[in-house]
């Protein structure tokens, strides 16, 4: 049983038990009735107490029931609620640590409530691409009023006891305990003082039967769901949870449960719903390694150095100073390092200018930056993450110095984005300690890491890097070593599509907008631009050498012999004003790429907007799944946390790997083999990876 009952005094106290957050499984739903009934039928009882165990009182919905029959198995959580109110002697829902969704609608459905200071009070299953579904839209509001919940369950936000308990006339909490430790005992003593309150046979204090109206009706609900709908474009359930609210001042209240209930069922269903729910479990399962167990400890990690102050170093150095982690910064030369500061400096006071960051924090973080021209100044460091030029011989010369003065039991880093790790790591005599991180520029802000795993890397070096990623506030994926590793592996048959495209008949704007359209933050030729179109000239010229037989639309190379490698040359595949950032279409580009297809004899074809979208997202697919029969990536979802945390894949889509299940991977299939066929693309590349024919052929998906 995952619910826990106990008799103190005339006290019954149930207790949910089901770590790590107690969420509401079934399980705990029977052990939270049963305990009512066992405490309904004990005439010596006078009052419940409802608590959690643990570290939460209840979380919500058990992650481990979705799309299980368990989930709406009697009682479902509304029955439990129900036989909560129902309960013939007084229930006080004490609130501690944790008390969202189902959790917090569970703690509604009490007669009284007392909170801990500090307990995290939320609905957010708006991020779930869901509105509350027992009762949160239809009970909130009347303890908040309408404003306040609604601006909770639209955001889904946690917010402190100790806040809503200060607004004026909320009904939500009857009561703060003084502190977390004394929660206990003090519910215990405030349950004592209703039941007496009740010992007359008084009606027990229902939130269903309290007022719930808004003084302009119709006006406010009109305005507020402009506003979010402005706001949530490309996801339903942000207005929908303004529709719920408005029905719970509209209907009584079981037609407004009945309503909220038919809301989120239909939302259920949606594309954007399962996508979302994908990514809740995507980066949940993203930390998980399957041959590194909770018995794999992780090595300590109190210093950190950092050799090389440019962009990259710099990001990377900000990200462990903002969490309190002492950072050394090795360069050549003092002029570097300086340059280097000065930048960091400049974000952080950009923060500081915007209210973002406090001017002492600020200082703080800064005062654990140490900068050194000498490698002995880092042998003490528990980690070095080496951010220098991407050239191997570089790494190489790096990474003997490392091995020659860092501690025994360090651990060596590399930021390489595409190079061979198990070559970087053969340049020491300590393969076991030396692994892949590879941050996203610009590092302090972009929330991927991709953790690349060398065939020698230890698995305590494994677990450090998680735990140190999850530190710095960033989501961690595991790869294996191949060229590109996850991201850049599949990023690259993406551009070659996107070139592809241009020989055809697109221009570089008609490409961006569509792919923008579907929801990219940003198109193949913008970003080219962004990150400096000369880094994949570079990597082409390698190709040529080591992979003769790669097709690739020549525009590319012709648009970097003009010079032309982005913004920071002022001019790529757009022309951009000086300190501006604004794409201005190029008319020197556009006769380039005509002229290049006139030497080709290609007479332009109009492509439309879905056959540029399905060409770059299946092409993703296609190597994605590649990356999966060769091991490279341990499953789907983990690709999909890639592209969604690293590349600007839409987040309501939930990843290409995902995307395509929802398309159906018979349909992709249909659409690479038409692709196939196309004699100005690339024929071998469009032949279905083994693994989709296979899962198609089945009737399955990527999940």
């Amino acid at each position: 049983m995952t619910a826990q009952y106990q008799v103190q005094g005339d006290i019954a106290i149930i207790s949910l038990n089901n770590p790590p957050v107690n969420g509401l499984g079934y399980d705990t739903r029977i052990g939270i009735t049963d305990g009512l009934d066992q405490a309904n039928g004990d005439a010596a009882v006078k009052a419940i107490v409802l608590t959690g165990a643990g570290k939460a009182f209840s979380g919500g919905a058990d992650i481990r029931e979705f799309n299980s029959p368990k989930a709406m198995q009697e009682p479902t959580l509304l029955s439990v609620i129900r036989a909560v109110e129902n309960s013939g002697k007084p229930v006080v829902a004490a609130v501690h640590s944790v008390a969202m969704g189902g959790g917090l609608e569970l703690a509604l459905g009490a007669h009284y409530r007392i909170a801990a200071p500090g307990a995290k009070i939320a609905l957010p299953e708006v991020k779930l691409g869901l509105i509350p579904g027992a009762g949160g839209t239809v009970r909130l509001p009347r303890v908040l009023g309408v404003e306040t919940a609604l601006n909770m369950i639209v955001k889904g936000d946690p917010v402190n006891s100790e806040v809503l308990a200060g607004l004026p006339g909320q009904k939500l909490f009857d009561k703060m305990a003084s502190s977390p430790e004394k929660l206990l005992d003090e519910a215990v003593a405030f349950a004592k003082e209703v039941a007496a309150k009740h010992a007359d046979g008084s009606a027990l204090p229902l939130v269903r039967n309290l007022p719930c109206k808004h003084p302009q009706g119709d006006a406010y609900f009109g305005f507020a769901r402009n506003m979010v709908a402005g706001l949530s474009r490309n996801f339903p359930a942000p207005v929908k949870c303004v529709d719920a609210l408005e029905n719970a001042t509209r209907f009584k209240f079981d037609d407004a449960l009945t309503k909220e209930r038919e809301i989120f069922i239909a939302l259920m269903q949606t594309p954007e719903c399962k996508a979302l729910r994908h990514v809740f479990a995507a980066e949940r399962a993203a930390s998980k390694i399957p041959d590194v167990g909770p018995e794999v400890q992780p090595r300590a990690i109190a210093k950190v150095a950092v050799i090389g102050a440019g962009t990259m170093g710099g990001g990377i150095a900000m990200n462990f100073l903002n969490a309190g982690i002492p950072v050394t910064m090795l360069e050549m030369k003092q002029e570097a390092l300086n340059r280097g500061v000065a930048v960091m400096s400049k974000n952080y006071e950009a923060q500081v200018k915007k209210g973002k960051l406090k001017q002492d924090k600020y200082e703080q973080r800064m005062s654990l930056l140490k900068t050194t021209l000498n490698y002995a100044d880092i042998k003490d460091a528990d980690l070095v993450i080496e951010a220098v030029f991407e050239e191997l011989g570089v790494k190489e010369a790096v990474f003997k110095q490392l091995d020659a003065v860092m501690k025994p039991g360090a651990i060596l880093a590399s930021n390489t984005s595409t190079l061979d790790v198990n070559k970087i790591a053969a340049f020491t005599q300590r393969p076991q300690d030396v692994v892949g991180m590879h941050f996203f520029s610009p590092a302090n802000v972009m929330k991927l890491l991709e953790v690349v795993r060398g065939a020698k890397t230890g698995k305590d070096v494994l677990a450090t890097v998680m735990a140190i990623a999850k530190k710095i506030k960033k989501t961690a994926v595991v790869s294996g070593v191949c060229d590109g590793f996850i991201g850049n592996r599949m990023i690259e048959q993406y551009s070659r599509q996107a070139g592809f495209l241009l020989d055809e008949g697109c221009t570089p704007q008609q490409v961006d907008k569509a792919i923008e359209k579907f929801g990219f933050a940003m198109g193949p030729f913008r970003m080219g631009d962004l990150a400096g179109n000369d880094i994949g000239w570079a990597i082409r010229k390698r190709r040529a050498v080591e992979h003769p037989d790669m097709k690739y639309s020549a525009t590319a190379d012709k648009l970097c012999e003009l010079g032309r490698f982005g913004q920071k040359t002022g001019a790529g595949w757009y022309d951009y004003q000086p300190g501006k950032r604004d794409a201005i279409p190029s008319q020197l580009v556009e006769d380039m790429i005509t002229k290049h297809r006139q030497e080709l004899g290609i007479t332009p074809r109009k492509i439309g907007d879905s056959e540029i979208v399905e060409r770059l997202v299946y092409s993703l697919v296609n190597e994605g799944a590649r990356i999966l029969e060769d091991g490279i990536a341990s499953k789907a979802s983990d690709i999909d946390m890639v592209y969604l945390t690293g590349y600007g894949f839409p987040l309501w889509r939930g990843g290409p790997m995902q995307y395509a299940s929802q398309v159906g991977l018979f349909n992709v299939m249909q659409s690479m083999k038409r692709f196939a066929r196309n004699p100005r693309d690339d024929a071998a590349f469009w032949q279905p990876a083994a693994l989709i024919a296979k899962l198609a052929a089945e009737g399955k998906t990527f999940g």
